[in-house]
């Protein structure tokens, strides 16, 4: 007799156990587990082309977004400024300020002097080419005149490349500067900037950093002259954001710190301050009607015993 061997097929799993298509092949219970990249990270995976940098701001702006907030422009007593479109490029301005004017004093109270003044003024402003003119009651006479040669280079002598700015400046008292800003990455920029003084014989130079994102932005500047000064901002919302700042002059060891905010509205912009010497501010612009503003101003100095208010309104664009 012989020996007979049979085998026979097992039956298919059930269809609970089968892979669902799709599924990863280390098994459903993995796939919740493993972070998923975002597209941030994916962003920061990329290689940085540092040959197609971004243009940084100019180097007199490194502060612009904590100067917004931590610097508005007070006023005391009252304002009102007019301005009438001729056409598209030339416009006309009238400014009317009756308030005081601080005297400084050696002593800690301050001196104020009862002002007031009537400005006129011509705008001319073109893509190539920029006119502004301000004559005062007092005598007194300001003109800026902008002209773009090329796309690159000015009359100011402000050059600008794609990822680079450079300025040079020449102005009353034999003073002479020039700066000059690179973008490092696509989210920070250094720069470096000189002067000289020739009437009262003096020199300097600094250094600055710029650090920018969606979200926030901080600076950080240093000069010879002793001054070192931080600043933050952080943008809470589209219509929120938070700035601080923090100054330090070696030479005469003061030490200043400020906070302040910014808070865009639907007819309203509200920006103030409070900093470490005990002075709080705020500035208050409201929208009455297309090209109509309403401004209200207060600071006050306990310390000082000086508080100052102002209200005022500005028509024209």
């Amino acid at each position: 007799m012989g020996s007979v061997a049979s085998a026979a097929v097992p039956p298919p799993p059930p269809q609970s156990a089968l892979p669902q298509a799709g599924a990863p092949p280390y098994g459903p219970g993995l796939a919740g587990i493993l972070p998923q990249m975002s597209k941030g990270e994916e962003k920061k995976d990329e290689k940085v082309d540092y040959l197609n940098l971004p243009c940084p701001v100019p180097f007199e702006e490194i502060q612009r977004e904590a100067l917004m907030s931590l610097k508005p422009e007070l006023f005391e007593g009252l304002r009102f400024d007019f301005t009438k479109g001729l056409n598209q490029k030339f416009s006309l301005s009238h400014s009317i300020f009756m308030g005081s004017l601080e005297v400084p004093a050696q002593a800690s109270e301050t001196i104020k002097v009862p002002t007031a003044h009537y400005e006129f003024g011509a705008n001319f402003l073109d893509p190539k080419l920029m006119l502004i003119g301000r004559v005062m009651t007092d005598g007194r006479l300001n003109a800026r005149v902008k002209c773009d040669l090329t796309d690159n280079l000015t009359l100011k002598v402000n050059a600008q490349g794609s990822d680079y700015r450079a300025q040079f400046q020449i102005g009353n008292n034999a003073f002479y500067g020039a700066n000059y800003i690179q973008s490092v990455t696509p989210n920070l920029s250094m720069g470096t900037e000189m002067f000289w003084l020739g009437h009262q014989r003096k020199s300097g130079i600094g250094f600055a950093s710029r650090y920018n994102t969606d979200k926030m932005v901080g600076t950080l500047q240093v000069a010879s002259t002793g001054i070192v000064a931080l600043s933050y901002v952080q943008k809470i919302s589209e219509k929120v954001s938070l700035a601080s700042d923090f100054m330090y002059n070696h030479m005469s060891r003061d030490v200043t710190a400020s906070f302040g905010y910014d808070y865009l509205l639907r007819q309203c912009r509200l920006r103030g301050k409070i900093d470490s010497n005990g002075v709080v501010a705020a500035y208050l612009e409201e929208r009455l009607n297309m090209g109509v503003n309403f401004l209200l101003s207060a600071e006050i100095d306990h310390c000082k015993k000086n508080y100052k208010f102002g209200f005022g309104m500005t028509v024209g664009e």
